[in-house]
């Protein structure tokens, strides 16, 4: 069987800012040289705003799963920001090679694998259920036509991974052109977190149309925060995060999915 021909890396650095590219224009993933721990992209620093709908005894401790890799941004975020240990899936192995030498992602370590397999396979694998304490899903090929994995067998897969108070955050793409993607994605995912407890959020899509789903497995073994409590909650996430805009994901935060 041949193996899969991947789009190789490339870069391109603007103002202090360095980024990943597959072949195309389109940005994969980018890190401010001088703060290479920082998350510099507006919709990845998006993609933390579970933290506001998620206590921190649900997920201190435990393992965080990206869902490729990108620049690695949230891997280093989770990893030095949050002192997670993390497990990155990257089918990609170029993309690995870049993370590590262009993006000062760490060698793996006792806090850290990186490794480079299908994430499908990765989701499906019952040997990593309950594995997740957050999971992160950002996976688009190099065109950024649709999501790489979106079948409503990944989603489930995707909650079967969690803890029992995990959360599940996905980046997915609404500009024009991609609302039937969109709509399928989120009818999908709701489909899979429709357990007693579970429930359905999202960040509506921001100026570049990404919008950020985030999806609670149980979220009835910790009630869900009122509005009142998740602006007052925004101030210490704003903290832990060195200065992500918390306030304002929490005034935009919009359930989906009641909790059953």
């Amino acid at each position: 069987m041949p193996k899969p021909v991947f789009p190789a890396p490339t870069l391109s650095e603007e103002d202090g800012v360095r980024h990943l590219h597959l072949g195309t224009p389109w940005i994969q993933g980018s890190m401010r040289i001088a703060r290479p721990n920082d998350i510099e992209l507006e919709y990845v620093q998006r993609m933390m705003a579970w933290m506001l709908l998620l206590p921190e005894k649900a997920w201190r401790g435990g393992t965080a799963v990206q869902l490729g890799l990108g620049a690695a941004a949230i891997t280093k975020f989770m990893l030095k920001r949050l002192r997670l240990s993390c497990v990155a899936v990257e089918l990609n192995p170029g993309v690995i090679l870049a993370a590590h030498r262009w993006f000062a992602l760490p060698e793996p370590g006792p806090k850290l694998q990186v490794l480079c397999a299908d994430a499908g396979a990765f989701a499906a694998d019952p040997a990593n259920a309950g594995r997740a304490a957050v999971l992160h899903v950002d996976m688009y090929d190099e065109e950024a036509a649709a999501p790489a994995l979106e079948s409503a067998e990944f989603y489930a897969d995707c909650r079967a991974l969690l803890s029992e108070q995990g959360v599940m955050v996905v980046n997915l793409f609404s500009g024009p052109g991609h609302v039937r993607v969109l709509e399928r994605n989120l009818q999908r995912i709701c489909a899979a977190f429709d357990q007693p407890g579970d429930s359905v959020w999202q960040l509506p899509p921001n100026r570049d149309g990404n919008l950020i789903a985030i999806a609670l497995r149980d979220a009835a073994q910790s009630p869900l925060p009122t509005r009142a409590q998740l602006l007052e909650r925004a101030e210490a996430v704003t903290a832990l995060t060195g200065g992500l805009p918390a306030r304002r994901w929490a005034r935009l935060l919009k359930r989906l999915q009641p909790v059953r």
